[in-house]
């Protein structure tokens, strides 16, 4: 498919402070100063950022998002942050089942549903994310494994309007190490392949499907090439201005 809009979206995960902010503006002037990349660009700052960032990216090409949400609607749950609240501060969109959660905080599939659920229900971009840890690999289970969090984790409302999908095999995120352009070939084409048997041509073809793990300036051209892959969720080169806009180039 042609038609669907690439995305580059940084997630800065627990870093940044308030000063962060000039890179923020550094992105903005980026973007404004270079060709208009084919693409769209989000950023998802840490909880204590959102607000200053919506702010700060009015008028710019950038969206915000949130880095997680609950599955809650507001209300007595101390340390939770609702979709509701996500929407109402500006974020456009929001990253659920992310690695680090399903690790760090034992979310399952089922909860990670939950959540893109909450998030469609308020009008929020859910980004969905799935990928196989290094044993899995190891064992030759990642496509069993993408697949399987595809279906758990994926409501059935998904559209290519609401649910973008991120694949991020645990092994290379933040380690230096990728996989080979063939092998990525290989997971995209098996998660476009469920997405169109479960949601049909239309959905499952519009329905984009990012890639992360270890996405940096030098080997984004390579990796954005790939068929099926449809932009890049970044952690650490989305820190920084340059090297964020380094894999933004990919695009122009």
């Amino acid at each position: 498919m042609t038609d669907r809009r690439p995305l580059v979206a940084g997630n800065w995960k627990m870093n940044g402070l308030r000063a962060a902010a000039g890179e923020l503006d550094a992105l903005a002037k980026a973007l404004a100063d270079r060709p208009a990349p084919a693409c769209d660009v989000m950023i998802a700052p840490p909880f204590t950022l959102l607000a200053p960032f919506v702010a700060a990216a009015s008028g710019t090409p950038i969206a915000i998002g949130g880095q997680d949400c609950s599955h809650l609607e507001p209300g007595a749950h101390t340390g939770d942050v609702a979709a509701v609240m996500l929407r109402d501060i500006g974020a456009t969109s929001v990253i659920v089942g992310h690695s680090e959660r399903r690790q760090d905080h034992h979310e399952t599939d089922d909860l990670v549903r939950l959540k893109a659920e909450a998030a469609h229900e308020v009008g929020l971009v859910a980004i969905v994310c799935i990928g196989e840890t290094e044993p899995e690999r190891d064992r030759d289970q990642t496509l069993n494994v993408v697949t399987t969090q595809l279906a758990g984790s994926v409501p059935d409302a998904a559209t290519a309007d609401n649910t973008i999908i991120a694949y991020e095999p645990v092994w290379a995120i933040g380690t230096g190490r990728t996989p080979t352009a063939a092998d990525v070939a290989t997971v995209h084409g098996t998660i476009r392949e469920v997405l169109v048997e479960r949601f049909g041509e239309d959905i499952g073809n519009g329905l984009r499907i990012l890639y992360g793990g270890s996405v940096k300036p030098a080997n984004a051209g390579e990796l954005m090439a790939v068929a099926n892959v449809d932009g890049a969720l970044v952690g650490g080169a989305s820190l920084k201005a340059a090297d964020f806009d380094g894999i933004i180039d990919a695009y122009r």
